[in-house]
């Protein structure tokens, strides 16, 4: 599908070049880097059995999320994902909740997954500031989504069966040092179960094991550029979410038996420290983990930065963003100053401990909670939106139905809601920071109407005639 230029009165479009392995890629490589960091902070609050009762309940929630939101990404196969199912299904208002939330979630993501690409690389350049590398990953990453999806997209398959490779050979080189009796040590938070201790810190986990899948429903914002996304996205979906559920439980069970694991509950680079306990720090294995390991949070950055930038074009291709931001570039077709926009904020999040380093938790802690209240939000608000459509359209041509409806999405709906729940009652500060965010973009939004009214008219957002 050709683009148009802005400004013709015409509707922007992007290339439909996808194929259903190339989205697979992208579904899974948006998430593989969860599968490297972040989540054992989870360990640092709940301990490794009380994280791995935070995980199962969030695996369940996410299973059957996919299965759910998959009917929404290929009846309205939009670039805007959640937004555009939530403003057919509830009007302009439920188009900005969820435009917003996606919007804090794709753009709070990357800066925390770039700062763990600088941990990785100052294990083998200590002399090297961590801040400067994770900038220097902003400026590669955008300039290679500029120059076209297809190539974007070929290296993002290429990187994430790298990724996923290496996290097979880490469960492999870490077996033999691998013990029960070290997974269960100190597996609670406080004494055992049977203590407010251990219910309080699975609940305060939550955020972490939601790491372990965040973004997987970034794809569907690539659905504009998915050849037949009636027959790829359910595909790709699927398969990406039973992958990711393996390779979740896998990495965190193996990681948590070499050792002491609370060495490992508090930083950026854990499974290199995992491994070094097994092999030894001189060991070849060790060096290729920290190598190769890259390529997962590569991975995981690069689909990010095509996520949040296909997001911001679609908002602003609406009239909810500054329709500059909804610009193609005249060379590549693609969104170029979207790509941009969220650079800008993703560096300024890098470099802003002093303002969102607090309630006792990392930089990086704090950013991965950020990121995973957006992503909550709009999980939510999708589920909503499924109901609603399936009351008010139920016309609507759904190529692919949520299997057991209406229990699947109601268990994704209400899971969501308790994992929203918990992580308003341990993280208030953050709260508070993403409410007052909500409330600035609520009064530009409100002071905008005129833009969404001159903005080209898009069937797939207007709902049924």
């Amino acid at each position: 599908m050709a683009a148009s230029p802005t400004g013709t009165g015409a509707q922007p479009g992007l290339k439909k070049v996808l194929g259903p392995f190339q989205l697979w890629g992208i579904c899974v490589g948006l998430v593989i880097s969860g599968e490297y960091f972040g989540w054992s902070y989870g360990w640092n609050t709940a301990g490794t059995l009380g994280f791995l009762v935070a995980t199962l309940l969030v695996a369940t929630m996410y299973t059957t999320f996919i299965f759910s939101f998959t009917e929404l990404s290929t009846a309205i196969p939009h670039a805007g994902g959640p937004f555009a199912y939530a403003r057919r299904a509830f009007g302009p208002t439920g188009g900005f909740i969820a435009g917003f939330a996606t919007l804090v979630e794709f753009v709070f993501a990357p800066p925390a997954i770039a700062l763990a690409i600088g941990a990785y690389l100052n294990v083998q350049f200590p002399s090297v500031d961590p801040k400067a590398i994770a900038v220097g990953a902003y400026v590669v990453f955008i300039a290679l989504n500029w120059v076209g999806v297809g190539i974007a997209a070929m290296f993002e398959l290429v990187v994430t069966l790298l990724a996923i490779f290496e996290l097979l050979v880490f469960m492999g080189v870490v077996s033999p040092g691998w013990s029960l009796a070290n997974y269960v040590a100190n597996g609670w938070a406080g004494s055992d179960v049977f203590n407010g201790a251990a219910l309080a810190g699975i609940f305060a986990s939550i955020p972490f094991a939601i790491w372990f899948f965040l973004a997987i429903e970034g794809a569907a914002m690539a659905a504009e550029e998915a050849r037949d996304p009636q027959r790829t996205i359910p595909k790709a979906y699927i398969a990406g979410i039973l992958t990711l559920v393996v390779l979740a439980f896998g990495v965190m069970v193996m990681a948590g038996g070499v050792g002491d694991w609370r060495k490992i509950a508090n930083i950026n680079d854990p499974l290199p420290q995992a491994m070094k306990v097994v092999v030894g720090e001189s060991s070849g294995w060790l060096h290729m983990m920290v190598w190769i390991g890259l390529f997962g949070l590569v991975a995981s950055f690069h689909g990010i930065i095509m996520g949040y930038s296909r997001q911001i074009f679609a908002l602003a291709r609406a009239g909810y963003l500054p329709r500059s931001f909804a610009a193609l570039s005249p060379r590549f077709q693609t969104p170029h100053r979207a790509l941009l926009a969220g650079g800008v904020v993703g560096v300024a999040a890098i470099f802003s401990d002093q303002w969102i380093q607090f309630g006792g938790q990392s930089l990086t802690a704090n950013i991965v909670t950020m990121s995973v209240f957006g992503a909550i939000v709009m999980y939510v608000t999708s589920m909503a939106s499924l109901f609603k459509l399936r009351a008010s359209e139920p016309g609507l041509a759904r190529p692919y139905r949520a299997p057991f409806y209406p229990l699947f999405p109601a268990i994704a709906l209400v899971l969501g809601l308790v994992c929203l729940g918990a992580m308003v009652w341990f993280n208030q500060l953050l709260t508070a920071v993403f409410l007052g965010l909500m409330a600035i973009a609520y009064a530009y939004f409100r002071l905008t109407s005129r833009s969404r009214e001159e903005a080209p008219q898009d069937e797939l957002l207007q709902g049924a005639h």
